[in-house]
């Protein structure tokens, strides 16, 4: 069981909170990544920036043996802060509302702890991450080379998890959070005055009857053990009462839990895209923004991470094979590239935490020395001296 200092737990707080206050968004925390680099520096690791523009790997070696990763991402969201803290966000639109500063402050933390009780043989890569957000900062890293530059036999991540309580963990041994794909359709009909539709072809009407079928495709054309998540979010159409207009444009997010239903969805929403509005006079196109696939724990990895955090300090109590969350997670990149697995840390204090990406949320400092503890556990249990 590794236990860790209160000087670096004191500390990896006060870094989170400096990271809170200074946030910046994917691609653009040059701020963030000098002040990690710096502390990585004093913390007598050999530090390799410039990956994936903001990006950093560290190495840390204690002899030979076999390597490991652990990975935090950097960035934060363009998200109004509506908090009264010290420490609340001083960048104007932008804050961290998901926890990265603290996913910072922990790898950091174990860094420290880590080249300072080397009771472990092998290396130990700790990679920052940027752009988990949105912009795929995961995928770029892999292809500027993350594993070729820097081999390793396993990587993990953590993510703080609201709705689950301090001292507790739960990880997979397969899927953690869901693949999440955008897409974008346009309805074209006729347009006419709303006196006389049928005069026209009303792609408001056909696109009534699709958001209906999209919503039935789950049911009636998926297997009911499939999970997956469609929801028709966004609707523009029309410019006066009066008019039926020409175009109507939707979009709108899937969310699958397996590659094979993902690639299915795909097929079937372009068919009913194609085929719903034809009754109606109207052509359907749909637009595709691929997403992040899913994040899919290896089932070795899960269990050797579940021991660890069994006997890390502070873990009260493990959740194994838990019910999967369908939001998504670019760590999946990494999990496609390497054998690994991911995890969620309890949030939950006494009072629960606001939600991710709330303008009222900010990171549970309490977990730090637990997430510190289970990175630390996990790499002395899996780098054994």
């Amino acid at each position: 069981m590794a236990v860790i200092s209160r000087e670096i737990i004191e500390q990896a707080k006060l870094w989170r909170r400096d990271f809170h206050t200074r946030p910046e968004l994917g691609l653009k925390e040059y701020g963030t990544a000098r002040t990690i680099s710096e502390l990585l520096s004093s913390f007598g690791l050999d530090v390799h920036t410039g990956i994936a523009e903001t990006g950093i790997v560290a190495t840390l070696r204690n002899g030979e043996g076999p390597s490991i990763g652990l990975r935090a991402d950097i960035d934060a969201l363009p998200i109004q802060e509506l908090n009264e803290f010290d420490h609340i966000s001083q960048h104007p639109g932008l804050m961290h509302a998901c926890g990265h500063d603290g996913h910072t402050a922990i790898l950091l933390g174990a860094a420290r702890h880590l080249s300072e009780n080397r009771h472990f043989r092998g290396t130990v890569y700790f990679i920052f991450q940027p752009a988990e957000e949105n912009v795929g900062g995961g995928e770029m890293m892999v292809k500027e080379g993350l594993f070729e530059r820097f081999p390793m036999q396993a990587v993990y991540a953590l993510h703080n998890w609201p709705g689950l309580p301090v001292g507790e963990v739960a990880v997979s041994q397969g899927p953690m959070m869901a693949s999440q794909d955008n897409f974008y359709i346009t309805l074209t009909g006729k347009g006419c005055h709303a006196a006389m539709p049928e005069l026209g072809a009303d792609p408001v009407v056909a696109g009534a009857q699709l958001i209906l079928s999209l919503q039935s495709l789950i049911s009636r054309r998926l297997s009911p053990l499939e999970q997956t998540v469609i929801s028709l979010t966004q609707l523009q159409a029309g410019e006066a009462i009066n008019v039926i207009p020409e175009t109507l444009h939707m979009s709108g997010t899937l969310r699958c839990l397996s590659r094979t239903t993902r690639e299915t969805c795909w097929r079937l929403i372009e068919e009913y895209v194609q085929a719903v509005p034809q009754p109606y006079g109207v052509k359907g196109e749909v637009r595709w923004e691929f997403g992040y696939p899913v994040t899919q724990n290896h089932p070795a990895q899960a269990v050797i991470l579940r021991d660890a955090a069994e006997n890390a300090p502070g873990i009260t109590q493990v959740h194994f094979n838990n019910a999967p969350s369908m939001a998504a997670e670019d760590f999946a990149y990494l999990l496609e590239a390497c054998p690994g697995a991911y995890f969620w840390l309890g949030a939950d204090g006494t009072t629960p935490s606001a939600s991710l990406h709330s303008p009222r949320y900010d990171f549970n400092d309490d977990i730090i020395p637990l997430g510190i503890g289970v990175l630390a556990t996990l790499v002395e249990r899996e780098l054994k001296a």
